[in-house]
């Protein structure tokens, strides 16, 4: 069986590591908020070459506390807008309506999965007051385009980059630095995971770092003195150094994923199968490798009888979710399209050739 993912033994290479910082962990007496999470925060804000890192419970967290320190600074409102594409994972959108914000959904581009930059243009409004372009699958949205529409509107950027680490736009910034501040996920499965939930937010704005800081831990500055309305969303301990472990090795595990997806987008020919677009560059990290095909369901269990694991990501459209009845009646063409067609193959730093070939032929006898 080729598993979608296997997370086991992505995370047994650092087994003898996890268990020393474990034990060192352990041995410290200290379990939250101590000196692993200001140590990875240290390591990561200089992986992205960004100013600030705030580690944080999860990427949904880290997303919604950006929204929230750009309130308390005084640049967001109450019911103000952020544009973002319709087709993200909900939890996007989530964090902008748990900040009392307006999710503008706008249409996206077939092949990238990323915004269609001439929809993006047409949804800006005088509420308008952030984009928050999304690197869905691992490649990095049309940055240029977007600083453009930013500068003419002074419009905040919100980098969702929970499923981008590491990826590399063509003006050399790795996501996270992109920009005014970023969102990432540590979840498991992603590029850069933890053994657990785990987030952090990047930005070179110390004002919007200082405000999280506070915000992920009750809003205090200091011991019982609550300067804000915070929540209770701290980075683990224990989560921050196995995170510190994996970090050295994020560069070629993502460069692993790359040459699988180039090796797919090679050696699959089947015309039934539509292939992703890729140039060849590192603003891609495959995070996923999403192909589109007519009848999925029927596609998905042909590879499962050939012992090769999917996924789907994702089957329903946010503006079609029970949770965001508000956006009821919205219609995207390509988006709703896209949701009834993707499908991810396998794709992990740990696949091995056999499979990788094994998932091809398959993939072409289809």
């Amino acid at each position: 069986m080729i598993p979608f993912i296997d997370i086991q033994a992505i995370n047994k290479r650092f087994e003898k590591s996890f268990k020393n910082q474990f034990q060192d962990f352990l041995d410290s007496g200290y379990y939250v908020l101590g000196n692993q999470v200001s140590a990875f925060e240290s390591r990561f804000a200089d992986y992205c070459e960004t100013q600030y890192c705030v580690g944080v419970g999860n990427g949904l967290d880290a997303l919604r506390l950006i929204l929230e320190g750009y309130k308390v600074l005084g640049k967001i409102k109450l019911a103000d807008e952020v544009i973002v594409a319709s087709n993200t994972y909900i939890a996007t959108i989530i964090a902008i309506k748990q900040a009392g914000l307006k999710p503008v959904l706008v249409e996206v581009e077939n092949q990238t999965f990323n915004f269609d930059i001439s929809a993006l243009k047409q949804a800006v409004s005088s509420s308008t007051k952030a984009i928050m372009p999304v690197h869905l699958y691992g490649q990095i949205a049309p940055m240029e385009a977007i600083y453009s529409i930013s500068n003419t509107h002074d419009l905040l950027i919100i980098e969702d980059a929970a499923q981008a680490h590491g990826a590399i736009d063509c003006s050399g910034k790795r996501a996270g630095n992109l920009g005014h501040a970023a969102g990432f996920s540590f979840y498991p499965t992603k590029n850069l995971g933890a053994l657990g939930d785990a987030g952090a937010v990047t930005t070179n704005d110390a004002s919007l770092a200082t405000a999280i800081k506070k915000l992920r831990n009750y809003g205090s500055s200091s011991k019982y003195v609550n300067e804000l309305l915070g929540v209770n969303s701290r980075l683990d301990e224990i989560q921050a150094s196995f995170l510190s472990v994996k970090l050295p090795f994020l560069d070629q595990d993502n460069q692993t994923r790359r040459d699988i997806a180039t090796a797919y987008l090679k050696g699959i020919t089947n015309p039934k199968i539509t292939l992703p677009a890729y140039e060849g560059l590192k603003s891609h990290v495959f995070h996923l490798f999403v192909v589109q095909v007519d009848d999925r369901n029927h596609f998905q269990d042909y590879l499962k009888g050939k012992d090769i694991g999917t996924l789907i990501h994702y089957p329903i459209p946010p503006h079609q979710q029970k949770a965001l009845q508000e956006l009821e009646g919205l219609h995207f063409g390509v988006s709703q399209t896209l949701h009834q067609q993707v499908i991810s193959l396998p794709m992990s730093p740990v696949m091995t050739q056999a499979q990788i070939k094994k998932v091809i032929n398959a993939v072409n006898a289809y």
